[in-house]
């Protein structure tokens, strides 16, 4: 299956390519999340992704290394995200029952719809 074609870096005055489907080259992608991570997401949530949900990440995505979604839909496309099917903001929790491997493109879909980090 073709790769869709790289995109320019929507950052202001860079030239660079964007990989994976994304928005951003992966320098601008770092600062970018930074970003959003000092200035748009709550402090509170910022707390619960710390040293534990890394490795509680981590387990996960070894133990499910490809994407549910796609998974589903019969393509085997490999897991890069953790998502929480009910979100910790909303008393979710890092349990084995509550996430989903995804890969990028899935977990950004699932975001958008859910209006979490881009809002509708």
């Amino acid at each position: 299956m073709p790769y869709k074609p790289k995109r320019p870096c929507a950052y202001p005055g860079c030239g660079r390519l964007a990989e994976n489907g994304g928005q951003y080259c992966a320098e601008h992608q770092k600062v970018m999340d930074k970003r959003y991570n000092q200035y748009e997401r709550d402090p509170a949530s910022n707390k619960r992704y710390g040293r534990a949900w890394k490795r509680t990440r981590d387990r996960y995505i070894k133990a499910h290394p490809l994407c549910e979604k796609c998974q589903k839909q019969g393509k085997l496309t490999p897991a890069e995200e953790v998502h929480h099917i009910l979100p910790l903001s909303k008393g979710g929790g890092n349990e084995t029952s509550n996430l989903m491997a995804l890969c990028k493109p899935c977990h950004a879909r699932i975001t958008v719809e859910m209006g979490d980090r881009w809002g509708k």
